[in-house]
């Protein structure tokens, strides 16, 4: 499991159980229903209060005169109204009134007069208040069913300082069902809006602390590769430290690992030329014949020029190994270029009769890169291409730009490559016989070319063609 996969649900796991016990409370019944009654409470108050102080007039001698009360009642009650409370439309009354005596004996009861002569003096709404204190009570109608609670709020009847009666209002919550469930659903679209918010927030925030992870990630996996990659950016944050760190590493490995294959390979390389050198001078410490002694002093000198070609070819290719990145990028016309190339191994050429084959006119085709490394690495190729060419053969270039690349394709007419040397072509020091002379090159030409072509994000391949011949292909980004 990736480390990001981790981080995001651990996230949604802590942010997840957060949300779904706020949730769960919030459109919880006993969480909602208390909070309802409280707010509706507090005008029940004020009613109750507003309509005993109506029968405080009505007292005489003693006793509650409800005749007007309930006549006043009865034509609320029949009222005709149509009220738009929101989404709820509201067309009869449902506040319910009773009132006892100063005994607790209901002496009104507006629902149909039902319990009119019951004994209300343990309720507590009615216990409480003629004892001079607030009265109010929740009671279910259904012990069984939470929405049949029914809110009873008193206040007392005066006569005078004395208390004559109990008045109570009654409001029954099932008349509030229509905003709890509304304020229910509201919490629950609100909490699944959350829990999105909360995963898209997750994501982004597991991506932003993971980016810079897998930046590294593919970084060393490239540098693993043996590919040259810059060091991503990341900022200056712990992750940048990390990967300078890696790149440090790397480079320290790199050189360790550099200079330890050179020097195997160099001194592989120098040998043959050094024994000869060194064999050739001590024969010319002995008495010879000119055209003899001409003959090794010959040798010498070609091996000299061996010599000489290998640690000039050497200096250039690792020149080019050490750089990461090209220092500067400036457009670079490919047929220029390859012309331009091709003059410089004209020479060579002729000198095997070996005919240079260039299509023309071609088109521009455009590269960014560096112009002396390009024109370096199709020198090396053409100049490749004209040693294994026999004697009066041909090399043919072609440049064809399309679909956002440039590819340079150079032909030779000779024997091929051997299958067991495919693989190799482009190792340092590694080297074929030329077919006329039997001789080898330094093997750094197309090592150098493939470091030329990697720094230009671009790939080189030498293959044996169908018809005979080797084609190297060349590709660039354009």
């Amino acid at each position: 499991m990736s480390i990001r996969i981790r981080i995001l649900l651990s996230y949604l796991l802590v942010i997840g159980l957060g949300f779904f016990y706020l949730v769960k409370k919030l459109i919880d019944t006993e969480e909602i229903e208390p909070r309802y009654m409280q707010s509706v409470e507090e005008p029940l108050v004020d009613t109750a209060h507003v309509l005993a102080s109506l029968l405080d007039a009505e007292i005489d001698t003693g006793r509650i005169d409800i005749s007007n009360f309930r006549s006043s009642f009865d034509r609320a009650s029949n009222r005709k109204f149509v009220a738009q409370i929101f989404s709820k439309e509201k067309t009869a009354l449902d506040l319910d009134v009773y009132i006892t005596d100063a005994q607790g004996i209901v002496l009104f009861d507006s629902r149909d007069g039902r319990d009119e002569g019951e004994d209300y003096s343990q309720w507590r709404d009615v216990y409480w208040t003629l004892r001079g204190k607030y009265g109010a009570r929740s009671t279910r109608e259904n012990k069984e069913d939470a929405t049949s609670s029914i809110l009873y709020v008193a206040a007392p009847v005066m006569d005078g300082d004395q208390i004559a009666g109990v008045l109570t209002v009654c409001k029954p919550q099932r008349s509030m069902a229509t905003f709890m469930e509304q304020t229910r659903k509201r919490i629950i679209l609100l909490g699944m809006l959350a829990a999105v918010a909360a995963v898209v927030l997750g994501s982004l925030v597991a991506t932003w602390l993971t980016h810079p992870i897998q930046k590294l990630t593919h970084y060393a996996k490239a540098l693993r590769d043996g590919r040259r990659v810059p060091l991503p950016q990341l900022g200056a944050t712990e992750m940048a430290a990390l990967g300078r760190t890696i790149e440090d590493l790397h480079d320290a490995l790199e050189g360790r690992n550099y200079v330890e294959n050179y020097v195997q390979a160099l001194t592989h390389e120098i040998k043959s030329p050094v024994a000869a050198i060194r064999g050739a001078a001590e024969l010319l410490h002995e008495p010879m014949e000119p055209g003899q002694r001409d003959k090794f002093l010959g040798n010498i000198q070609a091996e000299t020029i061996r010599l000489q070609e290998i640690v000039d070819r050497l200096l250039l290719l690792s020149a080019v190994e050490a750089k990461k990145t090209l220092d500067e990028r400036r457009p670079v016309d490919l047929v220029a270029t390859l012309r331009s190339a091709l003059d410089s191994v004209r020479a060579q050429a002729s000198a095997k009769g070996v005919e240079l084959q260039l299509p023309a006119p071609q088109e521009p085709c455009a590269v960014e890169g560096d112009a002396f490394l390009l024109e370096k690495a199709l020198v090396n190729l053409l100049q490749n291409a004209v040693a294994f060419a026999p004697q009066a053969g041909s090399v043919s270039a072609r440049i064809d730009c399309e679909n956002s690349f440039c590819t340079i394709l150079i032909r030779d007419s000779g024997p091929g490559i051997p299958e067991y040397a495919l693989p190799r072509v482009f190792e340092r020091f590694f080297s074929l016989p030329r077919p006329d002379t039997g001789k080898k090159s330094s093997g750094l030409g197309l090592a150098f070319v493939r470091e030329v072509a990697s720094l230009h994000h671009g790939t080189v391949t030498l293959e044996n063609r169908a018809d005979g011949g080797a084609v190297a292909t060349f590709i660039l980004p354009s």
